[in-house]
């Protein structure tokens, strides 16, 4: 028989609909975009929005985008992140007990918590599996398992993981991943593209409450700005990217998708980018969205299909989407190494 595992891992992703139809995609963003981090807008006007203008219309769209991609076993993002979690899992032996969560819909985060409780772990670590710090994702997955666990009663010494946009496995293995299909796709230009976030959010984050989004470069020495600043992070992350996979910088571009609302969204954006490379005599563009690190609607998609089609349309001469890490047994093992040192 085997020993009671001594420590649990949690490993937490947005979410995804339970189908690609409208009524499950509506619960979906009705509890995604309840999240008062996610619309950050006081209660009424959150409610008029998210109630007479989103979820009467989006629902519909956004499950015929779903469609697109669904695969036979289900939604990419939860098929990518189970593989991941089982990675992990083989990695880390039987002294560890490894659960797969997600922020929004299920698996949930309050199941993934009685299951390591169920398993009597006497430490729990959570990993929330988003490179960068936000207060929308990580923020709200770390706020969501101390509600869990306040309603569960007694729980033992829990830790969350921090960010990891510049960690050297994280970075290195995804570039062994994609490495050598970059090369043989011949990409002349690199572009970063990022999940990207309302302008206040970036402010509110800010220690220093002047510096970020002051100036055009201010992520260029961002100081004690970089500890919860999700722009700067993203700019880190693309420069180690681009060391690890040996590009040059001046081939590379960072900009920022899949902006919802009228509100000011940080730039530059990444579909506005595209004529402007074009111009430039860029014909074959590599695309890589490292905010994410299990592929979802948003890179397959938004980039694999619009912004194909879109660059396309352009005249450029090919597109390739940079597959995310999944559940590559390489970025499994750069996990459990972070793991594995905290436990």
């Amino acid at each position: 028989m085997n020993p009671a595992p001594g420590t649990g891992v949690i490993l937490v992703n947005l979410g995804t609909p339970a189908a690609p139809e409208t009524a499950p995609v509506r619960r979906f963003l009705r509890e995604f975009l309840s999240d008062s981090r996610v619309l950050t807008l006081p209660n009424p006007l959150r409610w008029l929005l998210l109630n007479l203008v989103i979820l009467p219309r989006r629902p519909a769209r956004a499950a015929a985008a779903y469609r697109k991609i669904w695969g036979p076993e289900g939604s990419p993002l939860l098929v990518h992140s189970r593989a991941l979690a089982a990675g992990v899992a083989g990695e880390l032996g039987d002294a560890f007990r490894v659960e797969l969560a997600m922020r929004y819909g299920e698996p949930s985060i309050r199941h993934a918590l009685e299951r390591l409780d169920e398993a009597a772990v006497k430490r729990i670590l959570v990993l929330p599996l988003f490179p960068q710090y936000a207060s929308s994702v990580t923020a709200s997955a770390s706020a969501e398992v101390f509600a869990c666990l306040d309603r569960m009663g007694d729980f033992p010494p829990l830790e969350i993981l921090g960010a990891f946009y510049d960690e050297p496995d994280f970075l290195e293995s995804w570039a062994r991943i994609t490495g050598p299909e970059l090369q043989a796709f011949g990409a002349d230009h690199v572009l970063f593209s990022f999940h990207g976030l309302p302008e206040d959010q970036i402010r509110d984050s800010d220690p220093a409450r002047g510096h970020c989004l002051a100036s055009a470069d201010c992520c260029a020495s961002p100081g004690a700005s970089l500890r919860r600043c999700y722009r700067a992070q993203c700019f880190a992350t693309a420069q180690g990217l681009t060391e690890s996979l040996d590009l040059e910088a001046s081939g590379t571009t960072v900009s920022f998708q899949s902006r919802l609302g009228p509100r000011p969204w940080i730039q530059p954006f990444s579909d506005e980018v595209l004529p402007d490379l074009q111009a430039q005599g860029v014909k074959r563009l590599a695309v890589f969205c490292p905010s994410f690190v299990a592929d979802c609607l948003e890179t397959l998609e938004e980039i694999g299909i619009r912004l194909s089609q879109q660059w396309a349309d352009l005249g450029g001469e090919a597109l390739w989407a940079a597959p995310c890490p999944n559940g590559d047994r390489r970025f499994a093992a750069a996990v459990a190494g972070w793991i594995r040192r905290r436990a």
